[in-house]
């Protein structure tokens, strides 16, 4: 193999350096002790569905249109696949050149193109995804064992650990098997559970450990039927401990005037209930129909009695937690005050995406905002946001922007009208209505802007600088050491530790027909990495 490309998701050099002292990544220590290192600065969002896009793609969310889990048509909503992603991934272009590729576990890659060698997808794909050529995924498990793409880091304690060591472990078996079938000019592989222990575990230093050993275990196995002459290492994003508040921006943005509120059940679902209710049967789009139980419920919310209410009664009780957990999730749903999207004037739909969405006429179907109060809305927007600090005096936001100052392309009108940074990444952003203004982080862990990058192989200079490195130089570098041009629309720039390769014009990228479909565990595994939470 010429490159083989190997992602940690979410793994920052702190995190990987304590990993590395406690002795239990030999292989990865040894690959990171001989590269060119450095930190690598993601881009905004800084999340999985977005990030890895823009890593694979070398173009902005501007360019490729992936922004979060979800898409959104109107305040219709759906979970993204790879007929979302309008920009060709490193290896369609390796295609076009004549190279073969092997593509094992990597977000938003289902459903896959027809490429020479092979493609397994990964998260956010059903549990059976359509991979290429047909057929591969039940190949794979007929030759190594069973494969899944999702783990089982939920079950308690130790009991899932072995099972946690095994999963890990199956995708070097996996890619071992098709390097050895497709014999591969480049190589992908990608592992989620570095980011998910974090989410789910992140004191759990047991766990943590058991994840790394078993990941560089894969590694070790990848590299031995790979034998590549050059290894890049990278992280999508970063992560670590959020030591700020919980900002409510809706609940914020509702006080301001721009929010109106709903108890009818007829706002944005909460991630629990899309995932449930749609993506655990199989279905895309649209509300589900309420039952007995939420039409009850949502009477009640009428009347007054939300979900938030009940919950303030029963906190200092110590019971809301134990409630919460029993309760229906679309009752739930059902009796929670949620926001009016049609009737407000500007709010956040999706706390991934990192912004405020207004409700422009002729945009929206239920605009409020006038095209012509557009400029002055948003830039009214803009300042508030601006402005706003914390219980302790501190801005919320390390940055507030226009959109059009984030992002560049085609697909930049999907993006929310104000992009707003969370300082430092210490503060987790929360959609739903709660009363309160701030809160507790409801995850102690979560997603930071630095992640890593380490590269070596003969032809790398391992003792220049990375200082500068950015999420999208990760594709152009890629190419460069496969000697193969550079598209011209890239954003990004072959990092300096290799020698560039030249800039040429590639076929525009065409649309892929259909889409990869939910599965019915899809719903579960997001909830390990703490994406789906009850509105309540």
């Amino acid at each position: 193999m010429r490159t083989l490309l190997l992602g940690l998701d979410g793994v920052s050099l702190p995190v990987l350096d304590s990993v590395i002292e406690s002795g239990v990544a030999p292989t990865i220590e040894s690959l990171v002790g001989r590269s060119a290192t450095g930190p690598l600065t993601s881009q905004l969002p800084p999340w999985t569905p977005s990030a890895w896009p823009s890593l694979y793609t070398g173009v902005n969310p501007g360019k490729h249109g992936v922004y979060g889990f979800l898409k959104f048509d109107g305040y219709d909503h759906d979970v993204v696949d790879a007929t979302d992603v309008h920009a060709h991934a490193l290896w369609e272009l390796l295609d076009q050149r004549g190279y073969g590729s092997v593509v094992v576990n990597v977000p938003v890659t289902a459903p896959a193109r027809a490429i020479d060698g092979a493609v397994i997808p990964g998260y956010i794909s059903p549990e059976d995804p359509p991979g290429h050529p047909e057929g591969i995924l039940g190949d794979v498990r007929d030759a190594t064992g069973e494969y899944s793409v999702y783990g089982p880091m939920d079950t308690p304690g130790k009991a899932a650990l072995p099972a946690i060591r095994s999963h890990a472990r199956s995708r070097g078996d996996a890619f071992a098997h098709l390097v050895d079938r497709f014999d591969p000019d480049f190589g992908f592989l990608e592992f989620q559970q570095t980011d998910t222990v974090f989410h789910r575990r992140p004191e759990d230093r047991e766990a943590i450990e058991c994840v790394f050993g078993a990941v560089d275990d894969a590694v070790e196995t990848a590299l031995s039927a790979a034998d590549p002459d050059t290894v890049v290492v990278v992280s999508d994003h970063g992560i670590g401990e959020y030591d700020g508040y919980e900002v409510r921006l809706n609940e914020i943005l509702r006080e301001w005037g721009n929010v109106s509120a709903t108890a009818e059940g007829e706002g944005m679902p909460s991630w629990d209930a899309i995932a449930r209710k749609r993506l655990q049967q199989g279905e895309r789009g649209g509300t589900p129909d309420p039952g007995v139980a939420e039409r009850a419920v949502a009477m009640l919310a009428r009347l007054g009695l939300t979900s938030q209410r009940i919950e303030r009664v029963l906190e200092p009780l110590g019971l809301a937690e134990p409630v919460a957990k029993l309760a229906p999730t679309d009752a739930v749903r059902a009796g929670t005050e949620q926001v009016d999207f049609p009737a407000s004037t500007a709010y956040m739909r999706d706390r991934i995406e990192l912004g405020v969405r207004l409700n422009l006429a002729g945009r929206e179907p239920a605009g409020v905002v006038p095209a012509a109060e557009y400029d002055a809305v948003r830039d009214q927007l803009v300042a508030r946001l601006r402005e706003l600090t914390d219980p302790d005096g501190r801005p919320v936001f390390e940055r507030v922007a226009p959109r059009e100052a984030v992002f560049d392309g085609p697909y930049t009108e999907a993006a929310p009208d104000v992009v707003v940074v969370p300082r430092g990444f210490e503060n987790f952003l929360n959609g739903s209505l709660l009363g309160d203004h701030f809160g507790t982080p409801r995850e102690p862990w979560n997603h930071k802007r630095d992640g890593l990058v380490a590269i070596t192989g003969p032809d790398v200079d391992t003792g220049g600088s990375l200082s500068d490195a950015h999420l999208f130089d990760v594709a152009p570098t890629v190419l460069s050491t496969l000697g193969v041009a550079r598209p011209e629309r890239l954003d990004g720039q072959p990092l300096p530790v290799v020698s560039p390769s030249p800039v040429e014009t590639y076929p525009p990228y065409e649309e892929m027909d259909g889409a990869a479909g939910a599965g019915e565990d899809v719903a579960d595994r997001l909830a390990h990495l703490g994406y789906i939470s009850e509105d309540r």
